[in-house]
């Protein structure tokens, strides 16, 4: 994928919506509001789309196959507990004709679809697999990217950026100086940390909120 270079030099991996280096957006015009879940980084899986591992990667980041799988687990798992495992049966029972003559046509339907011995079947020991994949990998889709942004999070911000925020405004002060002594005053005692660079600042508390939300 061709990597993107900024106006202002510096080039970012493909997908990246805000540069890394100034804070343009990149993606967009300036109406639209940028999506600041991670910062404007590029994840793999909204980047890379060519070989069969990359099809296999953005298939499991998915949020909705995850959901999907546990899904289906779910449904499978209530099926196994409509009748006894084969492992509770009567011992020296046969399975093919205890679930016949203990619940009739519906038991012998729950023991040709394998339900019988649901949990240690193929098909479900490969749903909870394909779950642990999905995890793990949509875990590491959103976990590095979202480290990275904010780990180098930028005080000073491009002009475009600010505009494209849900909440942004302009006013005209007398003492900027005083104003802007006045708004970190205000901003420790809610218990904020503040950052600054090049008269800029910035405001941040609840970090792991973020995490939560990946």
């Amino acid at each position: 994928m061709e990597q993107v270079k900024c106006e202002c030099g510096h080039t970012n991996p493909y997908g990246t919506e805000v540069c890394a280096s100034c804070g343009k957006p990149l993606t967009g015009d300036n109406k639209e509001l940028l999506n600041m879940r991670y910062e404007g980084a590029a994840r793999r899986s909204q980047t890379y789309n060519r070989s069969m591992i990359d099809k296999i990667w953005n298939f499991f980041s998915s949020v909705k196959v995850g959901i999907s799988i546990i899904v289906i687990l779910l449904f499978a798992s209530a099926l196994g507990t409509i009748f006894p495992q084969e492992l509770f049966i009567p011992p020296g029972e046969d399975a093919a004709t205890f679930y016949y003559d203990e619940y009739g046509w519906a038991g012998e339907l729950y023991y040709m679809l394998g339900f019988h011995n649901l949990y240690g079947s193929w098909w479900y020991m490969l749903l909870i697999a394909a779950l642990g994949v999905s995890i793990l990998i949509a875990s590491i889709d959103r976990f590095f990217p979202l480290y990275k942004a904010l780990k180098s999070q930028r005080v000073t911000r491009h002009h475009n950026f600010m505009k494209r925020q849900r909440v942004f405004g302009t006013s005209a002060v007398e003492d900027a100086d005083e104003t802007m002594n006045k708004a970190k005053g205000l901003l420790k005692k809610k218990r904020y940390n503040i950052y600054e660079e090049n008269g800029n600042i910035l405001a941040e508390k609840s970090r792991w909120a973020r995490w939560v939300l990946m």
